[in-house]
């Protein structure tokens, strides 16, 4: 890119459309007397740049409110973001479901839609059955297909930069998959594929128990635990995208695999899936003592897994997600494991978004790109009608 100077007049028409376009989106609607005034430019200036802003759809004029007249002619024009100017989408792919988030560029949910889908699945049955939600809750929600400005899409796996799923052995046929390239034939926008654990952290600080935490560790206790971090609110992938990938800890001269640890019989747990696990919580729950010795040596992998992670990260927070955050009890254990292995124990609390984690953390992905793209100063704004 050449160099770019204060005195470029594109780059100031560039930088002046976005800090427009930021102050109509951060209220309901405003005048142009308003605008000017919070944003500080030149009426001359503001007039030009929403008129602009208009034509590229992404602005529009709105009726003046009864009574808001001037002292003298006719009542102020205001305006507001057009937030139905684009559409995202926030798709979760799991081991039992696929799931679809639909929003405008406010990142206001508008829709969802979700399917179940067998654990045997392979990845083509897998896609063929997201396709299936995305396209009944497009309808539904009456938005073109054109109307997407970007989807994110968020997978059990380690998952590189190119949207290519290296290593998924939570999902049959999925280690190797190139995930992006195949939806991306789906879609006339970018798509962005991100690790299911990763994008729940994302979420709970958008949306959920980490809204005030900017150094958070968010664990997803599922078929393979995982967790995603945010160190000083940014994401942490990792070198090569396998960061918080605790489910391999197993693996480090442990005795008790996963389908063990889970086990009332004495031999493992076959299959290991959401049903057969959930009826283990519910015997528990029952008083059953096999089942609740299993939910015991669960929770008590969890605490050396999360433990691990804080004492790695040090996190101001820790949010338990996925199976242990509907299980009974599981707060005290880590809090006073905690106490008891770091210098300095984070705060502990369960995930307030439940089931929908992964797929709000897709979507915020995908909401990401379009600001990215709405506020830039190094290249045009542009919006599809």
């Amino acid at each position: 890119m050449g160099r770019l100077t204060g005195g470029d007049p594109s780059l100031l028409r560039r930088i002046n459309s976005a800090v427009v376009l930021h102050a109509l989106r951060a209220t309901d609607c405003a005048t142009l007397t308003e605008i000017t005034r919070v944003t500080g430019l030149s009426r001359p200036t503001v007039e030009g740049v929403v008129e602009d802003l208009i034509a590229a759809g992404l602005v529009v004029g709105t009726a003046a409110e009864e009574g808001a007249a001037r002292r003298q002619g006719r009542p102020a024009r205001r305006f507001r973001f057009r937030a139905e100017a684009g559409h995202l989408l926030g798709l979760e792919i799991g081991a039992h479901r696929v799931a679809a988030l639909l929003a405008d560029l406010d990142g206001t949910v508008i829709g969802a839609q979700a399917r179940e889908v067998g654990g045997t699945a392979g990845a083509d049955e897998r896609l063929e059955r997201l396709r299936g939600a995305v396209a009944e809750l497009l309808r539904r929600a009456g938005v073109p297909r054109g109307s997407l400005r970007a989807v994110g899409v968020a997978t059990p796996g380690i998952v590189e930069a190119d949207g290519t799923v290296r290593l998924g052995t939570a999902l049959p046929g999925w280690t190797g998959l190139r995930l992006g390239e195949r939806l991306s034939r789906s879609f006339r926008c970018p798509v962005l594929v991100e690790n299911d654990a990763n994008a729940a952290a994302v979420a709970e600080h958008w949306k959920g128990a980490a809204t005030e935490s900017d150094d958070v560790v968010f664990v997803l206790a599922g078929l393979s635990p995982g967790a995603g971090s945010l160190i000083g609110g940014r994401l942490h992938r990792g070198y090569g995208g396998a960061a918080g990938e605790i489910g391999a800890l197993h693996l480090l001269g442990r005795e008790a695999t996963p389908e063990t640890l889970l086990s009332t019989t004495g031999r493992p747990l076959h299959p290991l899936d959401e049903q057969a696990v959930a009826e283990v919580f519910a015997l528990a729950r029952e008083g059953d003592e096999r089942a609740r010795a299993a939910v015991d040596r669960f929770i008590r992998r969890l605490v050396h897994d999360v433990a691990a992670l804080a004492l790695a990260l040090d996190p101001e927070l820790v949010v338990i997600g996925g199976w242990a955050a509907g299980l009974d009890g599981v707060l005290e254990p880590l809090r006073s494991e905690l106490e008891r292995y770091c210098l300095r124990a984070p705060k502990v609390t369960l995930s307030l978004l439940g089931e929908a984690a992964v797929a709000t953390g897709a979507l915020r992905l995908a909401l990401d790109h379009v600001e990215e793209q709405l506020f830039a100063v190094d290249g045009t704004v542009t919006a599809r009608r």
